[in-house]
């Protein structure tokens, strides 16, 4: 990229107006840039942040043959290469008696990664595996490609052994894996996924969520895919939808993109009454709560935000919004006095610092943070 252009999309970065294409475009960037980067002394930073940007200018000018940085996730690679920006453009909120409330810690966001357990108990960590081929079981050969995603291949048809592997993110990660019939599941934060190794002898498609997944089905009308989570069953032949299925959260939330999918609550190992099941169309969300599930329209942009690579708040309260910041960034809450009862509005890249994401909610005035370790104290 040219230098003008480098500089204008570090603009629309602090912004938080970058698309996609374009933070993979400033990642590219950055991993062509020395790894001999030393910003000036933070003091002088704070006491005039035109130095930094007068600095980080310069640099983009430089004309030098680098090494490149080892290949890393695009989280790590984005939360490090606006190290420069934070320092020339900080948005570190300050408290009404003037102290820095978010100085103290900086702490980076979540990435791709995952543990992948096998039948046989085995654990695979994902972010040391090695391109290629993983684990082999039931027909099937595991594999992973260089950009982290998980995928099954069937290599025997015949196989007949049943055996099931669970997909888990701690808090700070999310992955994605294409199963043996092709289809594509997107994990978020603090989640976990059980499927069969194989669905060559079942009648059925039948995998276990907890925490949030996205969907994008292999169609097969002979066998439905079915995924259970938390006192649901979701039903499909072929279709995108999203399941929020966190334990820590009101309601079991599942939004459809496209095609068609039933949604019934599970009980006790069985069905409640059968008027209580939901066909939902897309652009549509059923809530699941206290046995009742309650169907709205809502807005797709905001449900799929954290898939596509952004936190997206639309009136949403305090304290929803940070146990979605928790799981992203592995932080501890907690809550100082009352809360506000607004609700808030912003949207902002994953991939920023937690003090960009809080201190952007602290800009309007209505709560404020301080940050000890990774301990975030809430208050009004």
């Amino acid at each position: 990229m040219e230098d003008l252009q480098v500089k204008q999309l570090i603009q629309k970065y602090l912004d938080e107006e970058c698309n996609e294409e374009e933070l993979v475009l400033l990642e590219s960037w950055y991993l062509k840039q020395s790894t001999a980067f030393r910003p000036p002394d933070l003091e002088m930073i704070e006491k005039n942040e035109q130095q930094m940007l007068n600095f980080l200018q310069s640099r983009m000018s430089e004309k030098k043959k680098v090494r490149l940085w080892p290949r890393i996730g695009i989280a790590s690679a984005i939360a490090f290469m606006v190290i420069g920006a934070y320092f020339f453009k900080s948005i570190l909120t300050k408290s009404d008696n003037g102290n820095n409330t978010l100085v103290a810690a900086n702490i980076a966001p979540g990435k791709n990664g995952a543990t992948l357990t096998l039948a046989n108990g085995q654990k695979i960590l994902i972010n040391d595996a090695l391109a290629g081929n993983i684990a082999s079981q039931s027909g099937v050969k595991i594999s992973k490609t260089r950009t982290g995603q998980i995928i099954y291949e069937m290599t025997d048809q015949e196989s007949s052994k049943l055996e099931y592997n669970t997909l888990t993110t701690t808090k700070g990660e999310q992955t994605q894996v294409r199963l043996p019939d092709g289809s594509l599941v997107f994990l978020n934060a603090a989640s976990s996924l059980r499927y069969p190794a194989s669905f060559a002898k079942s009648a059925k498609r039948s995998v276990d969520l907890t925490g949030e997944g996205y969907f994008e089905i292999a169609e097969d009308k002979s066998h439905p895919f079915v995924v259970n989570a938390e006192n649901q069953e979701v039903k499909v032949l072929g279709t995108h939808f999203n399941i929020n299925a966190y334990r820590d959260e009101k309601a079991v939330k599942t939004t459809l993109l496209e095609g068609s999918v039933r949604v019934a609550p599970v009980f006790g190992g069985g069905y409640v009454a059968g008027e209580k099941v939901r066909v939902l169309k897309p652009g549509q969300q059923s809530s699941l709560t206290d046995r009742e599930i309650q169907v709205s329209n809502v807005n797709i942009d905001e449900v799929m935000a954290w898939q596509k690579g952004y936190f997206r708040f639309y009136n949403e309260d305090i304290s929803s919004i940070m146990r979605k910041v928790s799981r992203w960034y592995n932080i501890e809450v907690e809550y100082s006095g009352e809360l506000p009862e607004n609700g808030f509005n912003a949207r902002i890249t994953k991939y920023a610092s937690i003090k960009q994401v809080l201190g952007k909610l602290e800009k309007t005035g209505d709560v404020h943070f301080k940050i000890e370790g990774r301990k975030v104290i809430v208050s009004k």
